[in-house]
């Protein structure tokens, strides 16, 4: 998800929340799951309520934006005036991404969405594309089925009114999606008893519903998401320049210069000689080659020590926003060469959602769509096992179809073909024979590479754990998967009992919430939706009966 943090308000919504929460003296799980079970009051937003329409990370009078072709419901007008929430149709129909131009929009602002749903937490307070699966996995299982099916269907009006499920449900990410989760969203409330009156309902809302998922896959084959010829696709947001809601330079861009500047050995190529400011010709070339320093402050903004980022830095920047990996060192310093990557989380993820469609297709009785979606699950497993399968290193890893080679570094992503069904039996033992590189004493760590930055080394997140763990379990390492559960549960309890509050990210090393980054984005924000689904799915398979199959002694870290 996009970052752009306002320190004072997460201050005050930690020590409100943490004023509200009694402290745990001792990691106590009945206590995180008390916790859980207000947090998903306490987080649920309707844009019926006033503290829904508001944006922390902008600063300026709240907009709520509906689409083109929708009329405002009189309720919806009440409650613009109510709450003191201007209203304003979209300016055009959308048909696909990237179809509205969101610099061009007098305000930014919230888009509507027409059913209750989960945020993250502090300043995130908004739907965001892949938190939003986790999340649905945790009010599936507890069995807060109309919720999360109302989750889902917010998704599926997002790519029917807003051309694919956005980074989250604002006008600047109008631009690009996150990591397609739809399917398995959609499967996670099919399977929920909960979720439907019946067993017609269920199904005609599959009959709706699959061909606003199909639509959702066609935003990854397009051209700017292929991975050049490799028959993969890559991340990649269909704007330019920087990002909208960074709101000024200071808060990023300028730092990733500096950095540059002090680590000139470790810079791609993405520093540009400028000036700081421009003459009309110059402003002219800083537009083909960095940002419009004309239309964008923030643009003109990003200079230090005579030097400028890069178009295709900004380029990379989007794409690492795209990815959910924001801010990581492993595509790149600051993730800016993300969109040179075929990554093996995404080409999973979609391997997935294609064997999601046919199983979709099949129940709907399409057996054209069911072979169509087989194969393209197939051609897709082919290409990674091309591409991202390194029999030589036991694991998968990210291709860069820009150089022509793999990433030389291993990154927690190598998990996603086990949890997607990808790997073969042989290709799940190797991958699971490499958990030493990422295990520590509180969970997965997202690899060995300490970056200072919160995607890197020693940093864990529950996401990428359940992933991991969930593949693993899948494949019948249950051993190492209850072993993981635990580690990570517990570091979700020690967090709690720190300081009375569920958080975003943790430390792998430490087992706690001790996030400390050094560059980039670096707050530690509380709440957490995905943690909070995280974490129940997580005493699933902790409180299963015992495998029967004895697994063989791991070796990994303690």
């Amino acid at each position: 998800m996009t970052r752009s943090p306002h320190l004072l308000r997460i201050a005050l919504f930690a020590a409100t929340f943490a004023a509200a929460t009694a402290y745990a003296a001792t990691p106590d799980p009945a206590k995180t799951r008390t916790y859980i079970d207000k947090a998903w009051t306490t987080l649920t937003r309707s844009q019926d309520q006033c503290n829904a329409l508001t944006d922390p990370k902008i600063v300026g009078h709240p907009v709520l934006y509906v689409p083109a072709e929708m009329k405002v419901p009189p309720a919806l007008a009440d409650i613009g005036k109510r709450c003191g929430v201007d209203i304003h149709p979209l300016p055009r129909v959308i048909q696909q991404l990237g179809d509205i131009d969101a610099t061009r929009l007098p305000a930014q602002g919230l888009l509507y969405l027409p059913h209750p749903y989960v945020v993250p937490g502090g300043f995130f307070n908004e739907m965001y594309g892949w938190d939003s699966y986790f999340i649905v996995l945790g009010l599936a299982a507890d069995q807060r089925g109309k919720l999360a099916r109302d989750m889902v269907d917010n998704a599926l009006f997002e790519v029917e009114h807003y051309g694919a499920v956005l980074n989250a449900n604002r006008t600047y990410y109008l631009s690009r999606s996150q990591p397609p989760f739809l399917t398995a969203m959609m499967a996670t409330v099919l399977d929920d008893p909960d979720a439907f009156a019946s067993d017609a309902e269920r199904n005609t809302w599959l009959a709706n519903a699959y061909p606003l998922a199909v639509r959702n896959h066609d935003v990854w084959t397009r051209e700017e998401h292929r991975a050049g010829d490799t028959g993969l696709a890559r991340y990649y947001d269909l704007g330019d320049g920087p990002v909208l809601e960074a709101q000024n330079s200071d808060d990023f861009y300028v730092k990733v210069i500096k950095w540059l500047r002090a680590h000139p050995k470790d810079d791609p190529g993405y520093l540009l000689k400028g000036a700081q400011r421009p003459d009309d010709a110059e402003a002219a070339r800083l537009a083909r080659e960095s940002c419009d320093v004309r239309a964008s402050k923030v643009c003109l903004g990003n200079w230090y020590d005579g030097y400028r980022l890069t178009a295709d830095y900004y380029h990379g920047d989007r794409a690492m926003r795209e990815s959910g990996y924001d801010t990581n060192f492993h595509f790149g310093p600051f993730g800016g060469s993300t969109h040179h990557y075929a990554s093996v989380d995404l080409n999973s993820l979609l391997y997935r959602y294609e064997l999601d469609l046919a199983a979709f297709a099949k129940r709907l009785g399409n057996v054209r769509d069911t072979e169509r979606w087989t194969a393209a699950a197939a051609a897709r497993k082919q290409a990674m096992d091309k591409y991202l399968w390194r029999a030589e290193d036991g694991m998968y890893r990210d291709y860069d179809f820009v150089a022509g080679k793999p990433s030389p570094t291993p990154y927690l992503n190598t998990y996603y073909p086990l949890w997607a069904g990808a790997a073969s039996p042989q290709q799940a033992e190797a991958v699971r024979g490499k958990l030493p590189v990422f295990e520590r004493r509180g969970g997965l760590s997202m690899d060995n590479q300490p970056a200072g930055v919160q995607w890197n080394d020693p940093f864990g997140w529950a996401p990428t754990n359940w992933l991991a763990i969930k593949g693993l379990d899948d494949y019948g390492f249950h051993d190492d998967a209850r072993r993981l559960a635990g580690k990570f549960t517990a570091t979700v309890d020690r967090g709690l009992a720190d300081d009375g509050t569920i958080r975003e990210k943790y430390n792998m090393a430490k087992g706690n919430a001790d996030v400390r980054v050094s560059a980039g984005y670096s707050e530690n924000v509380i709440g957490f939706g995905w943690t909070n689904g995280v974490y129940l799915k997580l005493q699933e398979i902790l409180q299963k009966n015992a495998p029967a199959q004895k697994q063989r002694a791991t070796g990994t870290a303690p």
